[in-house]
């Protein structure tokens, strides 16, 4: 079993946390917005409310494909794992949900204050990123992170519980992984997802968001498209069925997966 360590009690730290589509958390309800208090002992993987200082540590407790994220404050005693990031604390602050794209910028701004600047990186921990225009970051590990903000640009991801992101126009996000996110923040763009109980999603317009993998879900703003597709436990292609955002009951910024009658299905955890 891995030591735990505990830090100084008056300690703030600012972490993040991951929570099924329902905001819960081990059973436990919680509310953005919200201020929680454990009573007795604090110890990492045993008690008080757990979050993690990087934000791609979440993705091991919580898929991007299937959960939301939020950012926290953890305080009061706290108690360190040694094997990730993740943290207890006797008071969690939920201070706001995040996107995945600002769950990824978060990660590289994080492990950028932990480069020796002075010496030359090639390697960023398990995160690419690239600001340029026609630009491509690429990952092959799991609980990873490749992301873009240049326009004609792509982001793709291979390892499973990872994150592929774009803010450009005309850019592309693919996964292959299970349990995976892609998203798309530009125009005339694409977010991609062949792995199983994946996400894909897209806010620009003209961009299209296609979940391929066993109950992959999908969501879109207007002016965009959705592709969804119905697998058996095995993996066979049932079902794919597009549609854009307005047309056959698909209504913007909405989850859908599709059915075993070839349906759109508002996502339902």
């Amino acid at each position: 079993m891995a030591s735990k360590k505990k830090a100084a009690s008056e300690e703030v730290v600012t972490a993040y946390k991951g929570f099924k589509q329902d905001l819960t958390c081990r059973g436990y309800q919680f509310e953005i917005g919200g201020t929680y208090k454990h009573e007795g002992e604090v110890e990492a993987c045993a008690s008080g409310f757990h979050s993690c200082e990087y934000p791609l540590d979440v993705f091991g407790y919580y898929a991007p494909g299937e959960s939301r994220f939020a950012i926290v404050k953890a305080s009061g005693q706290l108690s360190r794992h040694d094997d990730d990031s993740k943290i207890a604390s006797a008071t969690l602050v939920v201070e706001a949900e995040i996107s995945m794209p600002t769950m990824i910028s978060r990660a590289i701004d994080w492990i950028m204050s932990k480069v020796d600047k002075s010496a030359e990186q090639t390697v960023v921990g398990e995160t690419a990123s690239n600001t340029g225009n026609r630009s491509a970051a690429s990952n092959t590990g799991d609980y990873s992170a490749a992301s873009n903000t240049g326009d004609y640009s792509a982001a793709s991801n291979t390892g499973n519980q990872s994150a592929a992101s774009n803010t450009g126009d005309r850019s592309a996000a693919s996964n292959t992984g299970d349990y995976s996110a892609a998203s798309n923040t530009g125009d005339y763009s694409a977010a991609s997802n062949t792995g199983n109980q994946s996400a894909a999603e897209v806010s620009g317009k003209e961009s299209v968001a296609a979940s391929l993998g066993i109950e992959g879900r999908a969501r879109a703003s207007a002016g965009s498209a959705i592709v969804l597709c119905h697998r058996d436990n095995e993996g066979r292609l049932i079902h794919i069925l597009a549609s854009k955002v307005g047309e056959n009951g698909v209504e913007p910024d909405t989850w859908y997966q599709l059915n075993a009658e070839g349906e759109f299905v508002e996502f339902d955890e």
